[in-house]
C-alpha cells in the first residue's frame, strides 16, 4: 500500500502514560499563550501605584524621566509565543500517537527509534493533540522535561515585583486608615 496515497491513521492517546517507540520529530512551530485580562489588569493595577511612588519620588529628587522600558499594554496582552514539536510514537499495541511538545528540548535528545515512555495529559481543546509533560528516553536514560513560558515569565520579574510594592503599599495605606 502507498503510504502518501493512504497515509496511516493517527490517535490522540490521553495517556496519563504512552510507551513505545519514537516514529518522527515533526518541524515545530510557535503557537501564542494567551493572558487573561483580570490577571494582567490586577498586576498593572497594582504595578501603577509602585510606579506613581516612584514617579513621586523622582519628580522630587529631580534626576529626570522614569520608565523608558515599559511595554505596551498590547504587547503584554499578546502573550508569549513558545515551540510546539508534534512527536509520533508508536506505543506498544502498534497505534500511531501524536502529542505535542510544548517548549525547546535539545535536538539530539530524541531520535527516530528511541525507546521512550512519555507522560501525557489532555490540553483544554479537545482538537489538539495531548501535551507532553514529561518523557524518559529509556535507549538513552534521560529525563526531558520541556518547559513552555508562563503568563509570570511573559510579565517579567520586574513588573511583578512592582506590583507586589504596590499591594504592599495599598495594604500599609489601608491599615493606617483603619487604625486611624
Amino acid at each position: 500500500m502507498d503510504r502518501d496515497l493512504f497515509p496511516e491513521r493517527v490517535a490522540h492517546r490521553p495517556g496519563p502514560i504512552v510507551t513505545g517507540r519514537v516514529v518522527r520529530l515533526m518541524e515545530g512551530y510557535s503557537r501564542e499563550l494567551k493572558v487573561g485580562q483580570p490577571v494582567l489588569f490586577a498586576v498593572l493595577s497594582a504595578a501603577g501605584v509602585a510606579r506613581l511612588l516612584s514617579v513621586l519620588v523622582l519628580a522630587l529628587l529631580r534626576s529626570g524621566t522614569s520608565g523608558g522600558g515599559r511595554r505596551k499594554l498590547k504587547e503584554l496582552r499578546k502573550g508569549p509565543e513558545f515551540l510546539v514539536t508534534p512527536l509520533r510514537i508508536r506505543d506498544t499495541s502498534g497505534v500511531l500517537c501524536e502529542m505535542e511538545i510544548h517548549g525547546h528540548l535539545p535536538q539530539s535528545a530524541l531520535e527516530p527509534a528511541d525507546h521512550v515512555q512519555v507522560t501525557v495529559r489532555p490540553q483544554r481543546d479537545s482538537d489538539l493533540a495531548p501535551r507532553v509533560e514529561r518523557i524518559v528516553n529509556i535507549t538513552t536514560g534521560q529525563l526531558l522535561t520541556p518547559r513552555p513560558p508562563t503568563v509570570w515569565s511573559h510579565l517579567g520579574p520586574p513588573l511583578l515585583l512592582q506590583a507586589l510594592l504596590g499591594l504592599v503599599l495599598l495594604g500599609v495605606v489601608a491599615a493606617c486608615t483603619v487604625v486611624t
